[in-house]
């Protein structure tokens, strides 16, 4: 058994630690213990590109993160003032509300109640 005291947040503890090993060592004098240099990973293989999407158009809202669409309150031709509502989104377990950046009138709606959308998926073309 080897007895040593341990200091953590300012606290000192005596501890006695019980050698395991077979391996006998000399004493030596106490050093800062350095942290394990981590040994480098090898990169992992590119995930395979998905399929290309339709790119968004200019009039087009697209989606600010990924997640499900719960509700869709729009439809084509449908006009609609700026701050309105256009569509629920749930992402991370949160509805979010997807609103009319400006006064308009819609001229397709891209996806449909339960569609999984990603990052940047077009939602509404105004």
């Amino acid at each position: 058994m080897r007895k040593f005291n341990v200091t953590v947040n300012g606290e000192t503890f005596a501890v006695e630690v019980e050698d395991a090993g077979s391996v006998a060592s000399a004493p030596r004098a106490a050093a800062p213990a350095a942290a394990p240099a981590a040994a480098p990973l090898a990169a992992p293989a590119p995930a395979p590109a998905p399929a290309p999407k339709a790119a968004a158009a200019a009039g087009d809202i697209t989606s600010p993160l990924p997640g499900t669409i719960l509700k869709v309150n729009v439809s084509a031709g449908q006009s609609v003032k700026a701050g309105d509502v256009l569509m629920i989104l749930e992402a991370m377990k949160m509805e979010n509300e997807i609103m009319a950046p400006a006064d308009g009138t819609v001229t397709a709606v891209h996806v449909a109640q339960g569609a999984t959308v990603q990052s940047g998926d077009p939602l509404v073309s105004m």
